[in-house]
């Protein structure tokens, strides 16, 4: 059922495909922590194809292959590559799937990840692409949430930010359509969540608030979702200079939501977390981070064939 199948969008996944691979990635870091390091990809290799600047997703798939035993190729600018030659991203991944055994890629435009898939013979994980889609960092998100929570169905989420060009919101909301949540929308005016998204969250029953307040819906909160405002999205500066800084996640805000309230980020962050917030109750964003790992070996280990 997994071994050669492509990770391109979140909606390519039920609700029984989500829950697998949280519970295959929890398995994975119980076995992690007993042994080590484990051998399940021993011999296999991943092309990391990064087009687009990348920290936490690039260094946790690389680390999410070596801690399965396998090996890794691939780069992190596209200046590097034949493609600063005019090279087609075609020809780019035909040449590294010879190379091969599954393909990472991240690319700045919407659809590159699924082109890449249709071209390719082995399995492509998409890692980002525009401002479409990152459904492995949605896994991961789940993932924390349920390892905070022990549980998603009942809770009340807030994603905060640029709801518009937010590749991480935009599939973190697709996924959650598929259990019982309510979702506050905060964000300034010119960042709304597209409409569509909106639309769609609403027909698949999920209850969807709207504000630009932060403080009127925090008290309100399980888990409060941060992104920044990602000026590299935006067409117009100007547009960008209007928005920049709308949120600041302090203690003082803090004061006003519950006690168990979680604070998510897909990071990096630029000012919308203060840093006094990293050492509170609260703050799990660090623990996001870790999650890539264990998620992302789930993810490799399933499409390769070498975990059921």
């Amino acid at each position: 059922m997994w071994k050669g199948k492509d990770v391109i969008s979140i909606r390519d996944f039920s609700k029984k495909d989500i829950e697998y691979v949280l519970k295959t990635a929890e398995n994975l870091e119980h076995e992690l922590k007993e042994k080590g390091s484990l051998e399940y990809a021993k011999g296999k290799i991943l092309a990391t194809l990064f087009f687009e600047p990348s920290t936490r997703t690039r260094l946790s798939f690389e680390s999410a292959m070596h801690r399965l035993g396998g090996s890794v190729i691939g780069f992190s600018e596209a200046s590097s590559t034949s493609v600063k030659k005019g090279e087609s991203l075609r020809d780019t991944i035909k040449t590294v799937e010879q190379y091969s055994d599954v393909i990472v890629i991240r690319h700045p435009k919407e659809g590159a990840a699924r082109l890449a898939a249709e071209v390719a013979d082995i399995p492509v994980i998409n890692a980002g692409d525009g401002s479409n889609q990152h459904p492995t960092q949605t896994l991961l998100d789940l993932y924390t949430i349920k390892s905070a929570f022990g549980k998603i169905d009942g809770l009340k989420i807030g994603l905060l930010g640029d709801l518009k060009y937010g590749r991480t919101v935009h599939s973190l909301s697709e996924a959650l359509t598929h259990y019982d949540v309510e979702l506050y929308l905060i964000s300034p005016e010119l960042l709304r969540m597209p409409k569509h998204i909106v639309e769609e969250l609403k027909e698949r029953g999920i209850k969807v608030y709207e504000t630009s307040d932060l403080e009127s819906v925090i008290g309100e909160l399980d888990v409060l979702y941060a992104t920044r405002i990602q000026k590299e999205r935006f067409p117009d500066e100007q547009e960008y200079l209007k928005v920049k800084g709308s949120y600041v996640i302090d203690c003082e805000v803090l004061k006003k939501a519950k006690e168990t309230l979680k604070v998510m980020h897909p990071l990096p962050r630029v000012d919308e977390i203060h840093p006094s917030v990293d050492s509170s109750k609260h703050a799990i964003y660090f623990k996001q981070v870790f999650s890539g790992v264990p998620v992302r070996m789930a993810l490799l280990g399933l499409t390769l064939g070498v975990i059921e």
